[in-house]
């Protein structure tokens, strides 16, 4: 198998390189925030040299209800993660949910992400692909991990080879997600470096009526079933008052937690990998 390394700025996703971190806010609330969450992850990361990736998205176009805010827009939104990444010398990344958004935002972002309602939406994968970027691609919750090689070849028909594959959960029964871990070294058989969202794996969909419930207390397990499986990077949401975030607090991680919980799942990587 043609294990693929896919690099943004300094980090190396992929094959036997250490775990890197996607992490950040659901929803970009401020340049205030973010300077304060980046901050935090900077420290968190320090003590293993974890690489790690700041993520957060300028509009949530997929909330559970039209009353709940979608964040900064893009005009906004784009502006913050663009100081953000002169500002720390950190990659960054964010959520397109438009083919017209992707060229756009490629201008302040370094991966483009995008989301898993909309993972097998043609035009948006080819124009993501087209800016050059790595492409982050959240499998479906209702796909099969296997049909992520057809998802995958669209964005790789514009001549994009930095791709990964992200697990996110899978549908069971309403309101519900499900992991199954066969489904990580399933979709590694592709050649391309899976990530595991951990904190949107225990997301429950709409479960609290008009937004979407979790069980955060459950990240940090899966997260480590997933070191242990042998994926190349992890994506876990933080904030520092996430029962008061604006958008999917439920499964986020607590920002004071992520320093130990970063701490041990590089014990798990370098277990898995040998390192």
């Amino acid at each position: 198998m043609d294990q693929k390394t896919v690099t943004v700025g300094d980090i190396a996703i992929g094959g036997a390189a250490p775990i890197a971190l996607i992490s950040g806010p659901c929803q970009l609330e401020s340049h205030a925030h973010a300077r304060m969450i980046c901050e935090g992850l900077l420290e968190a990361c320090a003590p293993t040299g974890t690489k790690f990736i700041f993520k957060a998205s300028y509009d949530k176009a997929n909330r559970s209800s039209l009353a709940t805010n979608r964040g900064l827009g893009v005009e906004a939104g784009l502006r913050i993660l663009s100081d953000i990444r002169a500002e720390y010398g950190v990659p960054v990344l964010t959520d397109v949910h438009e083919a017209g958004h992707c060229a756009i935002a490629a201008q302040a972002v370094d991966v483009l992400q995008i989301p898993a309602f909309l993972c097998r939406q043609t035009d948006l994968l080819l124009a993501a692909g087209e800016t050059g970027l790595a492409i982050n691609i959240k499998k479906g919750q209702f796909l099969a991990p296997w049909d992520m090689k057809n998802v995958a070849a669209k964005v790789e028909s514009t001549g994009n080879r930095r791709i990964m594959l992200c697990e996110r959960g899978t549908s069971f029964g309403y309101n519900t997600l499900v992991t199954d871990f066969r489904g990580l070294p399933t979709m590694a058989e592709t050649g391309w470096p899976v990530v595991f969202d951990a904190t949107h794996s225990v997301q429950q969909p709409g479960g609290l009526g008009g937004s979407s419930g979790g069980q955060r207390q459950f990240a940090p397990v899966l997260a480590r079933a997933a070191c242990a499986v042998g994926v190349s990077a992890l994506f876990i949401e933080t904030h520092e008052d996430p029962d008061n975030a604006p958008s999917d607090g439920p499964n986020m991680i607590h920002l004071h937690d992520m320093k130990a919980l970063i701490g041990t799942l590089c014990a798990f990587d370098r277990l898995t990998k040998g390192l």
